[in-house]
């Protein structure tokens, strides 16, 4: 068995490290701006702190759909300006290696990150949005324990209203509790306790309120004065409300996975705005995972500076483009989705413009002596970059003291 050649083992290295720590960072900035908004949502609908991780874990497929890209992008970008700005990239040209042979292992990092991206955005991010749907439907409905809000009235059902003014255990334990309850015929039942707990019955639609030194008072149209109880101890059935069942998954085009779009596509039963939006949001993932084979062309050709530079400017680029191929996709999704431009062409015209631009910039810095795709840019950016400092020297420059005469 052929063992890796050195070089692409070194080269895999560069990528690696490089490659994993964009990955993470920025995902980690795309949980943690997210997760404030899903406590301040979890906090408002009252619901159990836990349910936010379950949430943020719904959505880490969709981040690292978009982290991946990026990732590969500044991996190989940074690998190959490392050998770039370290001459080793002359060196490996003079022995023989073409540009070629050296892009054999970001090819293979791009390959196995597209089929993770097509698994990811084809089958798993759908399943997974289709659950952090659920998780918001179950909190604003009380599926999950957050319609009984501490210090709040809260109408369970149609006539009942229960008030909480604190509680201990996880729920286990509240302290200050008022309820009342309305019956069809006029007759009300109202309840004030100091402590009380909930417990389960065999009933699923009903829970027990055990309610602990307290006073009860039952009015009715048949009593001249209201009945007034003190008791130890009292039991108070409370029928759950109904909790609608959550939808099937499907019920929009992101919750789909691509054989599902394809065929939703086709199904002439379904309504034209339909199919628009599947075909639509179908090619719109299939082009964000070929896009993935075009970025080791970019990177490659933005990663090396000018000859006795250091310039920076070819990193900036690469997200920018990135970010603007991406932005151009979600445009061209909705314009095929409205009907404005067939989703095939409306998807794919941008793409294929965009392969022209990565090939012709490969091909610049391969095979073009002394080539430069972003020549142009480097020369603006270096004269700028002059001026700025050159502001800078004369703004920091103190003037000198004229001496007195007298």
């Amino acid at each position: 068995m052929n063992k890796l050649p050195a070089i692409d083992r070194y080269i895999a290295r560069l990528i690696f490290f490089p490659m994993l720590g964009t990955l993470v960072l920025s995902a980690m900035l795309l949980v943690l701006e997210k997760m404030l908004r899903l406590f301040d949502f979890v906090a408002t609908e009252g619901g159990p702190v836990s349910v936010v991780w379950r949430m943020l874990a719904n959505l880490i497929p969709e981040y690292l759909s978009l982290g991946i890209p990026i990732g590969l992008m500044l991996g190989i970008l940074l690998a190959f300006r490392r050998l770039a700005t370290s001459s080793e990239l002359d060196v490996l040209k003079g022995v023989g290696m073409s540009f070629g042979r050296l892009m054999r292992m970001p090819y293979v990092y791009a390959i196995a990150l597209a089929a993770l991206n097509l698994a990811i955005v084809g089958f798993i991010q759908p399943v997974a949005r289709y659950a952090y749907e659920g998780l918001q439907f179950e909190l604003r409905s009380g599926a999950l324990g957050a319609s009984i809000k501490v210090g709040e009235f809260t109408k369970l059902g149609d006539r009942m209203t229960l008030r909480i003014e604190e509680s201990y255990n996880d729920g286990r334990s509240l302290r200050g509790i008022f309820v009342r309850g309305d019956n069809k015929d006029g007759q009300r039942v109202s309840a004030t306790a100091a402590r009380g707990q909930f417990l389960a019955t065999d009933d699923p639609n009903t829970i027990i309120l055990r309610l602990s030194q307290g006073v009860l008072i039952h009015e009715s149209p048949k009593f001249s004065v209201p009945r007034v109880l003190t008791f130890d101890n009292h039991d108070l059935p409370i029928p759950l409300p109904k909790i609608e069942a959550f939808r099937l998954r499907g019920g929009a085009d992101r919750e789909m996975t691509i054989p599902e779009l394809f065929v939703a596509g086709k199904d002439k039963s379904q309504s034209v705005q339909t199919r628009l939006e599947s075909r639509a949001n179908f090619h719109f993932r299939i082009v964000e995972v070929m896009s993935m084979f075009l970025i080791p062309l970019i990177a490659v050709a933005l990663a090396i500076p000018p000859k006795r530079s250091t310039s920076s400017l070819g990193v900036f680029l690469s997200i920018v483009l990135l970010v603007t191929q991406h932005k151009i996709n979600q445009y061209a999704e909705d314009l095929g989705a409205r009907g404005t431009i067939d989703p095939l062409i409306a998807l794919w015209v941008p793409y294929l413009l965009f392969a022209a631009l990565a090939i012709w910039m490969y091909y610049t810095v391969a095979h073009v002596p002394g080539g430069q795709p972003i020549g142009a840019l480097e020369r603006v950016a270096a004269k700028a970059a002059q001026k700025i400092r050159t502001m800078l020297t004369m703004f920091q420059r103190k003037p000198r003291k004229v001496e007195s005469l007298t």
